[in-house]
């Protein structure tokens, strides 16, 4: 045992004096002569003089690699990427001038060899002090690229986002945004990005992720969460009787049911059931049992799913907003909401309500896997630069509903397919649950629309969320096929895999 101590405090003894010596060097030695070089090289010798590690798909296509330029004696190493555009939601960029962005920022530890274990880290200032190479650590997504493409393909020139998530583990195969860049324009050709603007996005920055950056009204998307909410709780079943003369009545005012832009007024569905009601995208369902939930009991439940929280995602936390209600730009917390909360309008994802596609790809999964939400991930595994294997293993970060619950509420998003609003989301020979949203934004105003959903019904492998602003058109006519493109990549995929 006294042997083993003295070998330990023999190796933290080396190690002190290799940090103090590394230390002295770079801050008293090497520093003045670093500051006075025009091109900062200061960074370039703490970041890129190390072989920063590659980044990965799912079926190992790289997505990230280095460029090696030599100047001045020495290595430098800086960013490729061979994709471009398709991936730069994800993967983002590391650059000289323009600092970090996605998986580059967020899992820069890994990629500059800064996770190794204690064997790596004295090999490192070992290495370091002997002025050799660093080698940083590759990194594997699970970005499906197939899917990838296809969603990008589906979105084409409009404004929106689309996410993939795999229900049972919450690894994102796919992430897409529009308009997006290409990171290889960053360092260098960066007046190319700013000249990236379309009239019909607001805002119109490619840079804005609007997978995981963009709020947008949820419209009748949410009535997932209400549904939730209601079934839950117990106060309603799928057989609960509704009578809805095309409005309910709150705050002595009428709230009608959406109307499209070429209708002359809202329908009148009479006599109903939830299940009915939910198929057909009822509102003054959803505003009635908002009333009768109340304020507090909608908005825990929409906490149970990931609201009012930053999502806890492996991207950098300036890249995720918050779902919740909000005022102006601000976020209300829980006693604000139960007091500035309309719950009628809000059951039914309007008035403050505001949401990511990443929150609503994580209501969709969190149904499909029983009621358990997953922590949501693009990272699957490291391989550090000796070899060793750091596996991400899938977090669970709660029950939102029960499993009698989330079972009642695919039933009821399965109908949405097969006979009410998403029907042109319906994939031949699979059982596919969604739910359209139609945003309404103001007389006159183009729509925001949406859909959420999974597949297969029975055996979910993957949730989708499509969100496009500014669209004439409804939810089932506009997201709802793309959403369906993405679920047969997907799904396609998986099944040769298996065969």
């Amino acid at each position: 045992m006294n042997a083993r101590i003295r070998l330990a405090a023999l190796a933290s003894l080396t190690m002190l004096v290799a940090l103090i010596a590394a230390s002295t060097y770079w801050q008293a030695w090497a520093a003045p002569d670093l500051a006075n070089k025009s091109d900062n090289a200061i960074r370039q010798v703490s970041e890129f003089t190390i072989d920063r590690g590659r980044i990965f798909s799912a079926d190992g296509t790289t997505l990230a690699k280095n460029r090696i330029t030599h100047a001045g004696g020495r290595t430098y190493y800086f960013r490729r990427y061979p994709l471009g555009s398709l991936t730069a939601a994800a993967v983002g960029y590391t650059t000289q001038t323009k600092s970090r962005a996605g998986l580059e920022s967020s899992a820069n530890d890994y990629l500059t060899g800064a996770d190794q274990s204690l064997a790596g880290a004295i090999r490192q200032i070992g290495d370091r002090l002997l002025g050799s190479t660093i080698h940083g650590s590759d990194i594997y997504t699970s970005l499906d690229l197939e899917a990838q493409r296809i969603a990008t393909q589906a979105l084409g020139s409009n404004c929106g986002a689309a996410i993939a998530i795999e229900p049972s583990t919450g690894r994102i195969l796919a992430l897409v945004t529009k308009p997006t860049y290409n990171p290889n324009d960053i360092e260098g050709h960066y007046d190319r990005v700013l000249k990236i603007r379309s009239s019909s996005c607001s805002p119109a920055s490619p840079l804005l992720d609007r997978a995981t950056q963009g709020l947008y009204p949820p419209g009748s998307s949410f009535k997932v969460v209400t549904a939730a909410a209601a079934l839950d709780t117990g106060r309603f079943t799928p057989s609960s009787i509704f009578h809805d003369p095309g409005y309910c009545i709150e705050y002595g005012q009428h709230v009608n049911n959406f109307t499209n832009l070429d209708q002359s007024g809202p329908e009148a569905y009479g006599t109903l059931t939830l299940a009915t009601g939910f198929q057909n995208s009822v509102n003054s369902v959803f505003c009635n049992i908002g009333m009768t939930l109340h304020m507090p009991t909608l908005m825990n439940y929409a906490r149970r799913f990931g609201f009012d929280q930053t999502p806890s995602i492996d991207l950098p936390s300036n890249a995720l907003a918050i779902s919740g209600l909000y005022k102006g730009k601000r976020l209300l917390s829980p006693s604000e909401e139960d007091k500035q909360g309309d719950p009628g309008r809000t059951a039914f994802g309007q008035d403050k309500l505001l949401v990511t596609p990443l929150q609503m790809a994580m209501v969709a999964a969190t149904v499909a896997n029983n009621g358990t939400l997953m922590q949501p991930h693009l990272v699957d595994r490291v391989r550090r630069s000796d070899g060793s294997i750091v596996r991400i293993k899938p977090q669970s970060l709660g029950r939102a509903i029960k499993p009698e619950t989330a079972m009642e509420l695919t039933q009821m998003m399965e109908s949405v397919v097969t006979g009410g609003t998403g029907t042109e989301a319906a994939i031949p020979g699979v059982k596919v649950a969604g739910k359209t949203g139609t945003a309404e934004n103001g007389t006159g105003q183009p729509n925001t629309t949406w859909f959420i959903s999974f597949a297969p019904a029975d055996a979910p492998r993957v949730a989708v969320a499509v969100v496009l602003q500014n669209q004439t058109g409804v939810g089932g006519t506009t997201a709802a096929p793309i959403a369906r493109q993405i679920m047969q990549a997907i799904l396609t995929k998986t099944a040769n895999s298996n065969s």
